[in-house]
């Protein structure tokens, strides 16, 4: 239904707002989401997260105020943040400081939203539930521990507490379906990195012209290995995701693996004389990619091949993939990022690391998302190959995927608003 003052602005008629009638000058306040965001900054899937679910929340929720608690941040983060989001108050802590920042926050805002991710913490929806501040999930994926095994009860009561709880991919959705997770709302939205759209094409043009590379005429490759994430720390989720110290079992995972994506590269450099870019997603893994792929080519190949051995940020690497041929990697977000870029890609998944790989399947792209250990060089080849022969077709792929993308991401916003009543 179209009001009053919209029906005089748009036949031309403007009016002072004296003119109007005084409900017609009474406006709601304006309402205020907390996103907590932002785990990682040597993780560029980590830092994504952030500006794609705010530029989600900035175009569905034109007129909300947004707080982003930070998990953990830096400079560059904060900066690139703030050109593009020059709205957005950013606050950093932890709930344990009652009178803290996060808390202040938590206080003046009118949602709390956690942003997507894999972690399994609950203290925030305790502290929500406790001082009765509504609260959400953005696009979480959880292993099963989270509503099995001890404890599993109070853990589904409290998801059974938010608003609402969106899944990022549908075996999360069904893990809680089955187990009697029930909150108000229950559904499928796709990981808030999906939203991305910063870029810094500065740097990554630089980049491009640094190692010779043309525009479409490269691909992207990362491989996940078994190393920890940080020296002298252990990963301590029953996972062990990032083991302190990897089995010669884990070794030879990274090493065959490696093999896979050394044969891979052979094979497009012998068909197209293109050139491969060993991109890092994460920080820790340079060193490995290096290890387990770069230095083990021979050097008619490593011609062919670049390794980029300075890490960055996700504007520059948005950037750098939307000119990339194909973006192929065993991490999951720096797909999403050239999915964002209209960059085909693909995901060759380990579900060890999570199911959060079913994502790519959940919207359509499930012939780009082979599972590695079941799928030779050969069967990765022709996947790239398909891709290459009919480029046209498969940026089309891409369009259509992440159409699907922003209605479910619209919807999921949708119901933020009303639960707010922005």
């Amino acid at each position: 239904m179209t009001s009053r003052r919209t029906f005089l602005r748009n036949s031309g008629l403007v009016l002072g707002a004296a003119a109007l009638p005084a409900a017609a000058q009474t406006t709601s306040p304006q309402k205020t989401v907390l996103l907590h965001c932002g785990w990682a900054t040597k993780n560029i899937g980590d830092i994504g997260h952030t500006p794609g679910t705010l530029r989600f929340l900035e175009q569905y929720l034109p007129g909300a105020k947004v707080i982003l608690w930070a998990a953990n941040t830096n400079e560059a983060v904060d900066a690139m943040l703030m050109k593009r989001f020059p709205k957005l108050e950013i606050v950093k802590g932890s709930l344990s400081k009652e009178d803290g920042a996060v808390a202040d926050a938590i206080k003046r805002s009118d949602f709390f939203l956690r942003g997507p991710g894999m972690g399994q913490p609950t203290d925030f929806m305790k502290y929500c539930d406790k001082a009765g501040k509504p609260w959400g999930l953005q696009a979480q994926s959880y292993f099963p521990d989270m509503v099995t095994g001890k404890g599993a009860e109070e853990r589904i009561a409290l998801l059974n507490s938010a608003a609402f709880i969106y899944c990022r991919d549908s075996k999360t959705l069904k893990l809680l379906q089955d187990t009697g997770v029930k909150p108000p709302v229950l559904e499928w939205a796709p990981d808030g990195c999906f939203g991305i759209d910063v870029r810094d094409e500065e740097k990554a043009l630089a980049r491009l012209k640094k190692h010779g590379l043309e525009e479409k005429k490269f691909i992207t490759i990362q491989l996940r290995t078994h190393s920890p994430t940080s020296p002298g720390v252990d990963d301590k989720r029953p996972q062990k995701l990032n083991p302190l110290h990897p089995t010669p079992e884990n070794i030879a995972d990274d090493t065959r693996r490696a093999k896979v994506y050394q044969d891979l590269i052979a094979m497009w450099v012998k068909e197209t004389g293109w050139k491969v870019v060993i991109a890092p997603e994460v920080y820790k893994e340079m060193e490995y990619n290096k290890k387990f792929i770069y230095d083990t080519l021979p050097d008619d190949l490593k011609k062919h091949v670049v390794n980029f051995d300075e890490f960055w940020n996700v504007d520059e690497a948005c950037s750098f993939y939307a000119r990339a041929h194909t973006v192929i990697c065993h991490e999951p977000h720096t797909p999403i990022m050239a999915l964002a870029m209209g960059t085909p890609i693909i995901h060759t998944f380990s579900e060890f690391h999570s199911p959060k790989c079913w994502m790519f399947k959940d919207i359509g792209l499930e012939e780009w998302a082979p599972e590695f250990d079941a799928t030779p060089a050969s069967k990765m080849f022709e996947i790239l190959m398909g891709i290459h022969k009919d480029y046209p077709a498969a940026q089309a792929k891409v369009k259509k995927a992440m159409a699907y993308v922003e209605e479910r991401a619209q919807s999921q916003m949708k119901v933020l608003k009303g639960v707010i009543k922005a």
